[in-house]
């Protein structure tokens, strides 16, 4: 049998009007068998997302304000989408209840005490949709990720356990149709979990790789993946094809509209993405594919990412030092800091790390370690980096194209602090001041995409 996983994000599910269009395209066709589906994102402009709500909430209680009202909000929003879909108010009921034992959870944890208020999101969003599908005629299921979606313990960023992909299995079997909610798990012990945000493709990609799915369906907001940030750079070209390493490289560097961590599931048993619109399903979108022809053009796409630290170290003769990029690497380690890149030279090293993961506190400790124990020249950290990622399957063997970036980076004024090219020759990138980031993206889409249409 043909089995098809879809996940819907947060914009697909913010209204009554987007849910029914879900319901539409879930009919559309009968291998549609199991929906992962977002907590109700932004209805307009100016709107609020309900997990921004619901981190109010959490926050409120944590600080043992009053939290009637902002509860209330919450209910409220699951309300106007169950009146528009001529639901009763039952299920209305059930959420509230679930709210309120949430925030009466333990809260000596409050990582994971946020995590719970922040779930019930997409948790009791899966439980609406189950209940409409059911009231259209179209036999639907609410499944809990507690029924298998095993994830590791604290303090390494969540992710799912090798067990998660057995127990979720046989749901390849099901007559009805599945609805999931994304963004979180359980270890173990039981305790709830979530991905990071965005983390509902995350939980797609696993089940499309449980179910070993001939399809996973990506819905959002846009008809498909584009090679340049369309806010950026006028009418950018549309991808029609990609590889999952040329999208691992985008979205990690600011391609929102797939989480970067989503691939891994689907990339190791080869299952196919193919991102669409839930607003324009007819729409061909982007396919996420194991292997791609390679065109004449060597450049698939240009994506940019803000936000990136740089700790810079220098000592005479630390080429000849045995340990000494494990040494720093372990101080760290141990303030649970990952890196993204280690360009280095003869005698200096620069660790690159997202700005998020430091603080004033754990600088300070970082550049005394360092300083002391490793007896280092010079030790820095510097804030205000963007990394500026070029990728492409055909950039492999192709003469000239570091050279032609670095000239388009000139001719904006802006200094390269760094340039790092993946030992797979997929991607080029460059660290830059981050005021630069949206003149290097236009004068780097405009040097290989210029008067390219396909």
């Amino acid at each position: 049998m043909v089995m098809i996983v879809c996940k819907f994000g947060g914009t697909s599910v913010a209204s009554a009007e987007q849910i029914q269009k879900v319901a539409n395209i879930v009919k559309s066709n009968p291998a549609r068998k199991i929906v992962a589906v977002s907590a109700p994102g932004k209805r307009s402009g100016d709107d609020i997302k309900v997990t921004d709500l619901l981190i109010n909430l959490a926050m409120a209680a944590l600080k043992n304000e009053e939290i009637e009202e902002k509860l209330q909000i919450v209910v409220n929003r699951f309300m106007v989408i169950a009146d528009g879909l001529e639901l009763d108010h039952t299920i209305c009921d059930v959420i509230a209840e679930d709210l309120r034992e949430r925030v009466q959870d333990d809260k000596s944890n409050k990582e994971l005490f946020i995590d719970s208020i922040k779930a019930a999101g997409e948790d009791n969003n899966a439980k609406l949709i189950a209940a409409y599908f059911n009231s259209i005629g179209l036999p639907a299921r609410y499944v809990s990720p507690k029924d298998g979606l095993v994830v590791n313990d604290l303090p390494e960023r969540t992710y799912a356990l090798p067990e998660a992909y057995v127990n979720l299995a046989p749901l390849k079997y099901t007559k009805e149709i599945i609805v999931f909610p994304g963004f979180f798990g359980y270890t173990k012990a039981g305790i709830l979990r979530t991905f990071d945000r965005g983390g509902s493709d995350i939980t797609g990609s696993i089940l499309a790789a449980a179910v070993e799915a001939e399809l996973y369906e990506n819905f959002t907001d846009v008809d498909c993946v584009f090679s340049a940030n369309p806010k950026v750079v006028n009418d950018p070209v549309e991808i029609k094809e990609i590889t999952y390493r040329e999208m691992r490289e985008l979205s990690y560097a600011g391609f929102s509209v797939f989480h970067d961590e989503a691939l891994m599931p689907v990339y190791k048993i080869g299952v196919p993405v193919n991102i669409k619109n839930t607003n324009n399903p007819s729409a061909p979108g982007t396919r996420i594919v194991p292997r791609r022809s390679v065109t004449g053009r060597p450049v698939t796409g240009i994506s940019a990412d803000s936000g990136f630290s740089t700790l810079y170290v220098s000592k005479y003769l630390m080429n000849r030092e045995v340990g000494f990029g494990r040494k720093l690497l372990q101080i760290l380690e141990d303030e649970n800091i990952s890196y993204e890149h280690t360009p280095s030279g003869l005698d200096d090293i620069s660790v690159i790390m997202r700005s998020n993961q430091i603080t004033l506190e754990n600088e300070e400790r970082i550049l005394a370690r360092v300083k002391n124990e490793l007896n280092a020249d010079d030790v820095q950290m510097r804030h205000g980096f963007s990394m500026i990622v070029i990728v492409g399957e055909g950039m492999r063997n192709n003469t000239g194209l570091a050279a032609r970036a670095a000239t388009a980076i000139s001719k904006t004024g802006a200094n390269i602090e760094m340039i790092n090219q993946g030992s797979s020759e997929v991607s080029l990138v460059f660290g830059v001041l981050q005021e630069y980031e949206n003149q290097i993206l236009q004068a780097l889409y405009g040097e290989f995409f210029a008067h390219v249409r396909v």
